[in-house]
């Protein structure tokens, strides 16, 4: 008998018995299924046998790890009934393209009429496939195998991928005959795959599936018709490009052209900046040109570049940080953990923002204040403002979408901007990069340079902060009048080695491990561009350091 550890018990087991045979003895302490498992800090899939002497924990999909899983499993089930009912033959691609309504976008590629029907016809094959509890199978094949053999299938993102690993063998996972690739483990049967839900939608396939926080809840389909749009426009530009996975990019940096790839990307975000300024300058009205986005979008820069090119246009814009208004320490709101929440709108003195707006509009002088972050107490310190009729207010905050921090202000004198980085570039057709992923990385990297803040500590916080995105900032984006990508298709490649050093950074025994471990296997499969080709007033400035902004 072997002895493993688990919480704080003690159990005997058999030689070779599997994780999955041992989760069943510890079930009742789980309120979800059991879908992956720690073993010594270290993931690993349920079907590996438990080592004598080892410390095991497991994830469900209410926490991140497994809830990872579950839709990277979820993924490699919709792609074998895909291929099912549609027929490898009349396919030329389907690509897992980004996050919508919760679930992701799927753009199926071929002769085949992706309607209703259809949507149709590959639910009913992925219900039976769950029913049967089909094992997903893993076995590892040389790498030169693994290209011809995705190279046979016609899946040739895949292909290009695998002609930059410096690995010598390949994981392949298994549904039956259909075989794929992908980054990170999945669950040991279709059986555990029971909740989803699948829409036709504009030419291609809605996955929904459940969020972390209600592992068998599928939300309803609630699709935001701007940032999709936007999303859908950055996928188009990465196309014509000629870079939408990250072999492509490789590609890109082998061939020395990837410094043309900076120039045009830069280029193409500046048109879009310059056509945002363009609509604000059109209406006269405009007096507040409101800005929010979750955390690391670049609002900063974003906000420093756009006041350029109105300048450009005759008017003469004002920086004004709602950060500035925030009430003073002692009358922060508490979360329910006693902390200090300063997402919260209630973090704002609401009533002194429209009061001081409201006068600006009337064309009264105004006293500004600062908040000092240190004394934790808003000062004035002899900052004043007057609007003429060329003038113009950029305002930047979490809450600038929320109406009610602007309640006072009518909304004909209001230009509502979204901004955020929605990853336009893939791994593979079916390895997306979440936009989360991106924005943690930035985050990262900059809370590191600007702020002494370990890879440890901001992977620490970031739940927090998706939380406090979740209810103050993504509820609103659909109301905005633009929304902005702030993006960039070649910056993963260039935060690479900023980033490497910092995970690295993690020792094994912190909680923060498992993460970065992840992350550090993600860069593994991109080529490293330095940053010294990089632009000044590049978005990605922000994060990297050398922006000719005080960012």
């Amino acid at each position: 008998m072997w002895t493993v550890f688990h919480g704080d018990r003690e159990y005997q087991v058999k030689e070779g018995e599997t994780l999955l045979e041992f989760s069943q003895k510890v079930r009742e302490e789980y309120g979800h299924d059991i879908l992956l498992a720690s073993v010594d800090g270290k993931l690993s899939e349920l079907f590996k046998p438990v080592k004598d002497k080892s410390r095991v924990e497991f994830f469900t999909a209410a926490d991140k790890p497994g809830f990872q899983t579950y839709r990277r499993s979820m993924i490699l089930l919709l792609m074998r009934a895909i291929y099912r009912a549609a027929g490898r033959h009349v396919l030329d691609k389907v690509l897992v393209d980004f996050a919508i309504s919760k679930g992701v976008y799927v753009d199926v590629r071929g002769s085949v009429a992706v309607d209703q029907a259809f949507a149709g016809r590959v639910e009913a094959a992925m219900r039976q496939m769950v029913e049967e509890r089909i094992p997903l199978k893993k076995r590892s094949v040389p790498l030169d195998e693994a290209m011809e053999l995705f190279a046979r299938y016609r899946m040739y993102d895949k292909e290009k991928l695998f002609h930059y690993r410096r690995v010598s063998k390949v994981n392949i996972y298994s549904i039956k005959e259909f075989e794929d690739y992908y980054y990170g483990y999945m669950v040991p049967d279709t059986g555990y795959l029971k909740y989803f839900k699948l829409y036709a939608f504009d030419g291609g396939l809605v996955l929904q599936m459940p969020l972390q926080k209600e592992p068998e809840q599928v939300p309803p389909f609630e699709p935001g018709k701007k940032v999709y749009l936007c999303q859908k426009e950055s996928s188009r530009w990465g196309e014509a490009l000629g870079v939408d996975t990250v072999g492509d990019l490789n590609d890109r940096v082998v061939d020395g052209t990837i410094g043309e790839l900076i120039l045009v990307q830069e280029a193409l975000q500046e048109q879009r900046i310059g056509q945002i300024a363009a609509a604000i300058a059109g209406d006269r009205k405009k007096k507040f040109v409101m800005i929010a986005g979750p955390s690391s979008s670049g609002k900063t820069t974003f906000s420093h570049r756009l006041s350029i090119q109105l300048r450009t246009l005759g008017l003469t814009p004002h920086p004004i940080a709602v950060d500035n208004y925030f009430v003073n320490r002692e009358d922060t709101p508490k979360d329910e953990n006693g902390e200090y929440n300063f997402e919260c709108l209630e973090a704002i003195d609401i009533e002194g923002f429209n009061r001081d707006m409201t006068a600006l509009l009337e064309g009264k002088t105004v006293s500004m204040p600062t908040f000092n972050f240190k004394k934790g107490k808003r000062e004035y310190r002899g900052d004043t403002l007057t609007l003429g009729p060329d003038d113009i207010l950029v305002i930047e905050g979490i809450h600038g979408l929320n109406d009610r921090l602007s309640h006072s202000l009518s909304p004909e004198y209001k230009y509502k901007i979204y901004i955020s980085a929605l990853t336009q570039l893939n791994v593979d057709e079916h390895n997306r990069i979440p936009s989360t992923d991106g924005r943690l990385i930035r985050r990262m990297v900059r809370d590191a340079r600007t702020r002494g803040t370990s890879a440890r500590e901001t992977i620490a916080m970031w739940p927090s902060v998706r939380r406090g995105e979740e209810e103050n900032i993504f509820p609103y984006q659909e109301s905005a009048d633009v929304v902005f990508n702030s993006a960039l298709i070649y910056e993963l490649a260039v935060l690479k080695p900023y980033a490497e050093p910092l995970l690295f950074g993690i020792p094994r025994e912190a909680e923060e491990y498992v993460e970065a471990k992840r992350l550090l296997k993600f860069f593994d499969y991109f080529l490293t561009v330095t940053g010294d080709d990089i632009p000044q007033n590049s978005l990605l400035r922000e994060f990297i350091g050398g922006s000719c902004f005080r960012v």
